[in-house]
């Protein structure tokens, strides 16, 4: 009885363990950005992502664990020959990630090591259309092509490019020599064309300024020209103004008696110093007569303003 009693403690305890250990071998935890390719029977029968999954123990098996994170792999330097026949030196980095855990699996036998021998190829063949100077000034149009391709053929196998990067690109020694000394003349050349450009256009800015200054100068020799024009004009106004304002003074004056004698006063002694200016310059004698006296000469005077006034 006891014998019976302890087998059957055996026999539960047995079978307490067998259930752990069935329900440990069907509980799956799968990390985050993981996949689980699970076989039964060795065929395909589901893909369990992220979080906790159940398979049946010992029927099913993880057949592949895909990483769904993006992955970076370093190409191998390589030699590649573009359109122009240079040979070059050549190495990128590839960056991909699995979109399809069955594809990666049952798609290809290592689809990591079949993207970067595709990465390989692909950027042999890409360089092959172009030339020399087009890999260093299109790199960016280069790793396009090269993604696109690879994508195109990478398609299958679940996987999907995202973007190349080539790191360098190595011409040989006898073509960085020729770029050297093509890229010193370029230089040389530029500098030479932005000195005489330089030149120009201070030549430029020196005849503008001369000429800027010549117009002004005579801007000013203008203005300065009216201004005194003005002036004089204004001048000569005021003179013939005060003229012809000291002419009817002296009119209104002498329509006077007052007037009259002063007048007659006044070219008496004009008179006077007409003929002395006469005998001391010159070596005429004037003989005095009644037409050259003084008195004649006012009288004369005298009568020519009378007769002047009565034709008023």
């Amino acid at each position: 009885m006891n014998i019976l009693l302890e087998y059957a403690l055996t026999f539960q305890f047995a079978f307490f363990v067998l259930i752990i250990v069935a329900l440990k071998m069907s509980i799956k935890f799968v990390p985050q950005n993981r996949a689980y390719v699970i076989e039964r029977f060795g065929k395909y029968q589901s893909t369990k992502e992220a979080g906790l999954n159940f398979i049946l123990p010992i029927v099913d098996k993880v057949a592949a664990d895909r990483s769904l994170k993006e992955q970076a792999y370093d190409i191998p330097s390589q030699a590649a020959i573009t359109k122009d026949n240079i040979s070059l030196t050549v190495d990128g980095v590839l960056y991909f990630r699995v979109l399809d855990p069955y594809k990666a699996t049952y798609g290809v036998e290592d689809y990591t090591f079949a993207v970067t021998q595709l990465a390989q190829t692909t950027m042999r063949s890409e360089l092959g259309k172009i030339e020399l100077d087009k890999t260093f000034e299109d790199r960016d149009a280069l790793n396009a092509q090269i993604v696109t391709a690879i994508n195109e053929a990478a398609a299958t196998w679940g996987v999907a490019v995202l973007r190349y990067e080539i790191k360098d690109i190595v011409p040989p020694a006898s073509i960085m020599d020729a770029m050297e000394s093509q890229m010193r003349a370029e230089r040389e050349r530029r500098a030479k064309i932005l000195e005489s450009e330089g030149e120009r256009q201070a030549a430029i800015n020196i005849a503008e300024g001369e000429k800027q200054s010549r117009v002004l100068a005579a801007e000013a020799e203008r203005t300065e020209q009216v201004f005194a024009a003005q002036g004089e004009a204004e001048a000569i106004k005021a003179v013939a103004d005060a003229q012809a304002q000291a002419l009817t003074v002296v009119g209104d004056a002498a329509a006077t008696d007052e007037g009259q004698k002063a007048v007659q006063l006044d070219l008496a002694i004009k008179a006077i110093e007409a003929k002395r200016a006469i005998a001391k310059n010159s070596s005429v004698v004037l003989l005095p007569d009644s037409t050259t006296e003084a008195s004649s000469v006012v009288a004369q005077a005298t009568s020519i303003i009378s007769a002047l006034n009565g034709g008023k």
